[in-house]
């Protein structure tokens, strides 16, 4: 399988960007057939597994994906297509929704702080300590200078990890306007996804391009050269999920993984 170039998708450190630069689909000859998006996914799903398999046994390293996008952009859905083929031992997915009153208390990334990955381990945060940033801006809850602030914080916090040996790749799943007006009207259409719905989807969605511009501020503040943001064209699913699982190859192809050494010396081993 040819390694895609995700240059062009990886926001610059230190330099501003907008949303509507990058497209929300793919050229129609990029999208894939059903059966080449069964094939590839199998592919890369066995990939994922022995790569993940040898982070895990190995504990020298670990790997935080984090998800964020616009209501609807599919953070459930690339969870459950990307690692449906990993093993579960190792891999730790986490949701982050309003805070509670004991987290609220505590330093905004202290929730976060305790659900980060431990050596050998592969985190996926469903949202994240960047709802701080936005969500927060947004609503207006907090101020433009302390998002700023807040920025630094972040970007501290995720060298912190990657000094301790974890890798940060963060996606931002880019859906259009146009696209999450469908996937809201599919979910009331369907009674068994109206337990999918709250308010605040229809909220936000009032929202957009305040939400397009914290969004640009925050990622345009915080991609850095060790922990990068990647805009994920969402409109399209089997897209959508080739382009993160093959993300997610490279970049633990390029953690150098290796399987530790034997504890004794297996040559002297004799089974009766």
């Amino acid at each position: 399988m040819e390694h895609k170039d995700f240059s062009h998708w990886r926001v610059k450190p230190k330099g501003s960007f907008k949303l509507h630069d990058f497209d929300t689909l793919p050229k129609a000859k990029d999208l894939p057939t059903d059966e080449a998006w069964q094939s590839s996914m199998r592919k890369l799903g066995d990939k994922l597994n022995k790569l993940q398999g040898t982070l895990h046994a190995g504990k020298q390293q670990g790997l935080l994906v984090v998800f964020q996008g616009m209501d609807t952009a599919g953070k459930d859905g690339v969870i459950r297509s990307v690692f449906t083929h990993i093993s579960p031992l190792g891999v730790r997915a986490e949701a982050f929704g309003a805070p509670s009153d004991l987290e609220k208390s505590h330093d905004f990334l202290w929730r976060i702080h305790q659900k980060t990955p431990t050596l050998g381990e592969m985190v996926i945060f469903n949202r994240s300590h960047y709802e701080d940033v936005l969500v927060t801006r947004v609503r207006g809850w907090v101020k433009k200078d302390t998002c700023e602030k807040r920025y630094e914080n972040i970007k501290h916090f995720e060298a912190l990890m990657h000094d301790a040996g974890i890798t940060v790749v963060k996606c931002y799943l880019h859906i259009s306007k146009a696209e999450q007006k469908k996937r809201l009207q599919s979910r009331l259409d369907d009674p068994q996804k109206h337990w999918k719905l709250q308010p605040s989807d229809f909220e936000d969605r009032q929202l957009w391009p305040k939400f397009a511009e914290a969004y640009e501020d925050a990622l345009a503040a915080t991609s850095t050269t060790d922990s990068p943001w990647y805009i994920v064209p969402a409109d399209s699913k089997p897209y959508r999920d080739l382009f993160v699982a093959e993300l997610l190859v490279q970049t633990l192809e390029g953690m150098k993984l290796e399987m530790p050494k034997p504890l004794f010396d297996l040559s002297k081993v004799k089974l009766d």
